[in-house]
């Protein structure tokens, strides 16, 4: 199933042409309406190709933050006039200062046809009872992808967060078989079905799980726990980034792989995160992804660094029919924490607790002092039917198993079942103690 095959099987040849022609338009664009480029890109030609763009300096989340600072609310950034932004997002801020997110009409289309690409890819059939558990306050994974499920043809229930009880009320009184959220919120919610309704959670009748805002299920562990809880297929089905495109990365029934859905709305590139030099998008590569718009409208960006780290998964076309690359993200750069040389994402420790049954997949990255880092100290949180009189053998395998299989070295403190906070949105791994 394709929301839009003409666009999703294009070849690579007929996709470059297009990119090509969009790029030109876009810069052009930018070096005429918006005050932030005209400034950075100072002495920069009207219009650019695909291969003068990597000559270019990159646009970092902190100059944009600076933007809206001095220029309230949207930055000098903005590009189009302030009475055709038609809607307003923030994002999350767990990395700084939120950014405000203006999109005018053209740009809301483009976010809800990729939006509507990735949950088809993702198994969304119309008619589908879909309860979208995502914050509406703003978040763009509220209201903005409730309506890219709606564009898909879904039956949209606009629960969001908070009141689980009425939340599974609803799950009943309506036969709702679908659910849309992050991984970690189906954690919480399986508690609740228990000391609530007194009923294991596949009891509930929920089929299919569209998962995203945090990462997770790439990791089978995770991904089977919640198969297997839930008795649903559980698919990564919305990455994105609110600054650049809310959806435009989502996994096929294949699961091998989150395909890229953002063709014609953003120009991809990978690079080093090192040297910053520009990487082949081929399969196997490894690097930092860098997104350039090519429609948007109010807040165009240019050379935008996510601080995403990703693997090619594959730059041949998959089984299921698209042409579009498929991509792995490893983790984000911010909360990569370097311990004797070696980098730790809090990906990879996720999925090595998630093969451990005493465990209950809860854990946090606990820094009390700034780098260096000779050990991780880590607060592991036990499973409701971890044997107590087992924790010291358990913590001393944990920090073996760490040690094999990710070459850092953890100081583990093992914690009770609920100790560690549960999140409805996004959950933060890594705790910073220190100023």
């Amino acid at each position: 199933m394709m929301w839009n095959r003409e666009i999703e099987t294009l070849s690579c040849a007929e996709l470059a042409a297009r990119e090509e022609n969009a790029l030109a338009n876009q810069f052009a664009y930018l070096m005429t309406h918006s005050a932030f480029y005209q400034e950075k890109f100072r002495g920069a030609q009207k219009t650019i190709t695909r291969a003068e763009l990597a000559t270019l300096p990159f646009t970092e989340k902190d100059e944009l933050r600076a933007s809206q600072e001095t220029h309230p609310p949207f930055g000098n950034y903005l590009a189009a006039p302030i009475e055709n932004v038609s809607r307003v997002h923030k994002t999350s801020g767990t990395t700084g200062r939120p950014l405000y997110i203006a999109l005018t009409a053209r740009d809301i289309e483009t976010t809800h046809e990729c939006g509507a690409r990735a949950y088809v890819g993702a198994g969304l059939q119309r008619g589908d009872r879909v309860v979208h558990c995502l914050n509406y306050q703003m978040w763009a994974g509220g209201v903005t992808d409730h309506l890219s499920l709606e564009r898909a043809g879904a039956t949209v229930i606009p629960f969001g967060v908070g009141n689980t009880h009425v939340l599974l009320r609803t799950i009943r009184d309506l036969g709702i078989h679908a659910i849309s959220s992050t991984p970690s919120y189906l954690v919480h919610l399986a508690d609740i079905v228990r000391s609530e309704l007194h009923i294991e959670p596949h009891e509930l009748g929920l089929r299919k799980g569209f998962f995203g805002g945090e990462p997770g299920l790439q990791n089978p562990n995770v991904r089977g726990a919640i198969e297997r809880t839930w008795n649903l297929r559980a698919m990564d089905a919305n990455y994105g980034m609110a600054d650049v495109l809310s959806i435009f990365g989502a996994e096929c029934e294949r699961r091998d792989g989150l395909h890229f859905h953002g063709q014609g709305a953003l120009l991809v590139e990978l690079i080093d995160p090192a040297t910053l030099k520009p990487l082949a998008i081929e399969t196997g590569a490894r690097g930092e992804l860098v997104y350039t718009n090519l429609t948007r409208a109010a807040q165009p960006l240019i050379r935008y660094r996510s601080h995403d780290a990703a693997e090619i998964v594959s730059a041949e076309p998959c089984a299921c029919g698209r042409t579009g690359f498929r991509f792995r993200v490893l983790g984000r750069s911010d909360d990569m924490v370097h311990v004797r040389g070696v980098n730790v994402f809090p990906t990879a420790i996720a999925e090595v607790l998630a093969s451990f049954p005493e465990l209950s997949g809860e854990f946090q990255v606990v820094l009390d002092t700034p780098p260096p880092y000779n050990q991780l100290p880590l607060r592991v949180e036990l499973a409701p039917t971890a044997a107590q009189d087992n924790v010291s053998h358990l913590n001393a395998l944990l920090v073996r198993t760490l040690q094999e299989r990710l070459n850092f070295r953890a100081a583990i403190e093992l914690v009770p079942h609920g100790t560690l906070p549960r999140t409805e949105g996004k959950t933060s791994r890594v705790v910073k103690t220190y100023p």
